[in-house]
């Protein structure tokens, strides 16, 4: 008999399906699994840090109404307020809490605001991992939105591990958009790829921990259970808490802090001597681990090093001491050095 044009054929996928069944919904759960990503973020910040930028050159401050934070050295902190991060590829999409005021070293030009910061990381639109800050402003009472300034990767490119993703030494310089938005708005000379200082961004995206599997049978049904006596008593979360790698150090090396007992997926800042310099994701298990330099510039004696949620909910702090180098004996005798 002739085959009529058009009918239809069993196929692979089809067949596999007929003979065996877990075969198709395995598959389907694989594909499902496959799209589960980006996921939502679960907190996190970004800094900026404008020293040097081509606004600070003109004489102008980059000052944030809050929830964002300014710090020291002209750095800002900026809360992830909403977005998506992908846990595989490092991609983010991250909307940024408060505002960025541009503030004139002339007092007649009003202050420029730009809200609704949002940054894009990694979205594969011909920027390879780098990506782009977006802002909205008001000019002539009508929003405006603008792609501030193109954003470029380090080398290194994102770092990815569980619960949490984190770009650092981003270095965003103004696009023909943002340069004709500051030149227009202050009437100093702005033009493309002008410095806008350099960002860091961490986020969480969770726990990464999949749920246990499902057979196909239905659950046995469960005993019902005899009536309580008092009130089940909810587990107490522990307090955080902070240590060291060595108590004591010689100025010039390395040390190491670790915390227990923060959310996993919790973006922790690290605080040293009162001073916010990095941030970390906590694990699965709720642990974090920053190493940073100790620099040869150190003072001796006592430091303090603070890991605080971005929350402010949780902290915990250690102490440790730094020692200068000591030169040789017969040298000082000699009053060939002078040790202070």
């Amino acid at each position: 008999m002739a085959k009529r044009p058009g009918a239809a054929a069993v196929t692979g996928g089809a067949l596999l399906a007929l003979l065996y069944p877990g075969a198709g919904s395995a598959a389907a759960q694989a594909a499902q699994d496959s799209q589960a990503s980006p996921r939502p973020v679960s907190g996190g910040y970004a800094s900026w840090t404008t020293t040097g930028s081509e606004p600070t050159d003109h004489g102008m401050s980059i000052d944030v109404t809050e929830p964002a934070v300014r710090g020291s050295t002209d750095r800002t902190w900026l809360p992830a307020t909403g977005g998506s991060a992908d846990p595989e590829t490092g991609a983010v999409d991250v909307e940024l809490g408060g505002a960025a005021r541009f503030v004139p070293s002339a007092d007649p030009v009003q202050p420029l605001t730009l809200s609704a910061l949002r940054l894009r990381l990694g979205d594969g639109d011909g920027n390879g991992n780098g990506g782009a800050l977006y802002a909205r402003t008001v000019a002539d009472g009508q929003a405006r939105e603008v792609t501030l300034a193109d954003v470029a990767a380090s080398g290194a490119g994102p770092a990815v591990r569980a619960g949490g993703v984190t770009w650092t030494g981003l270095r965003a310089s103004l696009t023909d958009e943002g340069a004709r938005l500051l030149a227009e708005w202050s009437g100093e000379p702005f033009a493309e790829g002008d410095g806008l200082g350099l960002l860091d961004v961490t986020v969480g995206t969770g726990s990464t921990t999949p749920p246990d599997p499902t057979g196909s049978q239905p659950p046995a049904e469960a005993p019902t259970p005899l009536p309580a006596t008092t009130a089940p008593q909810e587990p107490k979360q522990s307090a955080p808490a902070a240590a060291v790698a060595v108590e004591e150090l010689t100025a010039g090396g390395e040390q190491t802090v670790t915390g227990t007992g923060f959310e996993p997926g919790e973006v922790v800042l690290v605080a040293i001597d009162g001073d916010t310099r990095y941030q970390a994701v906590a694990d699965e298990a709720g642990r974090v681990s920053r190493t940073f330099p100790v620099y040869a510039t150190a003072t001796e004696g006592a430091h303090t090093v603070e890991l605080s949620a971005v929350t402010g909910e949780r902290r915990a702090v250690v102490d440790f001491g730094v020692r200068h180098a000591q030169l040789p004996y017969d040298l000082r005798a000699l009053g060939l050095f002078a040790v202070r």
